[in-house]
């Protein structure tokens, strides 16, 4: 397990000695890299000086049934100088999408999974008695400290387990502004999964851990309204679950990061009995798209150019300050958003 760095600074002033304890946590994360792109954006990461990097899946574009062509890809992706400048900079921890699970919008009926699966965490140089290569899915969380504060960080696995998406109806397929359509249709009974009951079950232990923050990681949105694309409302009964899990567990600091759909947008969404739930996307390390898809729960973005996402929380403030950001390839600030820590917490 990782550890954040602690810093400490010692001001004088007039004989009087003030210790001031610099406790700010830096989260840095991304999706959608392709092996083909030379990748500058993780040499504007390095420069932020992370504490972390979270890799949301799309890490690669392998989608393949052959596993030695999977390893090879990830060897091109591990070969490149801005990668190897960030893994010798920054601790990674990852996830996994479609892309590099093997099978582009694949769910649980892709035949290889277990076997891209290893592929993948040799890559990240999983412990090889580490229990995601013991069981089914990829799906695990980490702790980190900092200043008696602890940040939880959940992955999910949003391939392993996920039913089949449901083709949206050709007779009613169509457009808007030209380039939005509809590809998938959300579920209407209860009858499916995203998650699956064994990681539904193994979360709810993980949301009543203690911890100050948690960020929960999953490769497909979360909090975005039905666009027709991947995405957690394709599954409705599935996000409300998701809601009356957080709401079960008591679990404080909960937001959510995202990635899959090739630009960056900030979502919040509202559910009674609960605090605000944010989404941060961050989704084009390299990859870009033409538009960005409708999203009445946007409230920042959307940024189509290269990115990262960046969170940042400042412990030594009364209300600890979590600083939502998303940067370009340009180290330009693309977006900024900041909610105070008891905003994120049952009252």
């Amino acid at each position: 397990m990782y550890r954040f760095l602690l810093v400490s600074v010692f001001i004088g002033n007039f004989g009087l000695a003030v210790f001031a304890q610099q406790a700010v946590s830096k989260i840095a994360f991304g999706s959608c890299a392709n092996q083909a792109s030379e990748l500058p954006i993780y040499n504007v990461v390095v420069a932020h000086k992370p504490d972390l990097f979270v890799f949301l899946g799309d890490n690669i574009y392998g989608d393949t049934h052959n596993m030695d062509t999977l390893a090879a890809i990830y060897k091109r992706m591990g070969n490149k100088p801005s990668f190897k400048n960030l893994k010798n900079n920054v601790p990674l921890i990852a996830t996994w999408d479609d892309h590099d699970y093997g099978e582009n919008d694949a769910g649980r009926h892709f035949a290889e999974k277990e076997k891209s699966k290893e592929v993948m965490l040799d890559f990240f140089d999983e412990p090889t008695a580490s229990e995601r290569r013991t069981r089914a899915g990829i799906y695990t969380s980490y702790y980190y400290q900092k200043e008696g504060k602890t940040i939880q960080v959940i992955l999910l696995d949003c391939r392993t387990f996920r039913d089949d998406l449901i083709r949206f109806d050709k007779k009613k397929k169509h457009r808007k502004k030209g380039r939005h359509k509809h590809y998938f249709a959300p579920y209407i009974t209860a009858d499916s999964t995203f998650l699956g009951e064994a990681q539904w079950k193994w979360l709810e232990l993980e949301l009543t851990k203690p911890a100050d923050v948690r960020i929960i990681a999953s490769g497909s949105q979360f909090g975005i309204a039905y666009n027709g694309y991947e995405s957690w409302a394709n599954f409705p009964h599935e996000q409300i679950r998701m809601f009356e899990l957080v709401k079960k567990t008591k679990a404080n600091g909960v937001l959510f990061m995202s990635g899959d759909v090739h630009y960056a947008e900030l979502s919040k969404v509202n559910y009674p009995g609960l605090y605000p739930i944010y989404d941060l996307t961050a989704s084009g390390l390299s990859s870009t798209w033409r538009f960005a898809t409708p999203n009445k729960n946007r409230i920042c973005g959307p940024v189509m150019q290269n990115h990262f996402g960046l969170i940042t929380i400042n412990w030594i403030l009364p209300d600890p300050l979590l600083q939502l950001e998303i940067w370009d390839v340009e180290n330009k600030r693309c977006i900024c958003y900041q909610v105070a820590l008891s905003q994120l917490t049952f009252k």
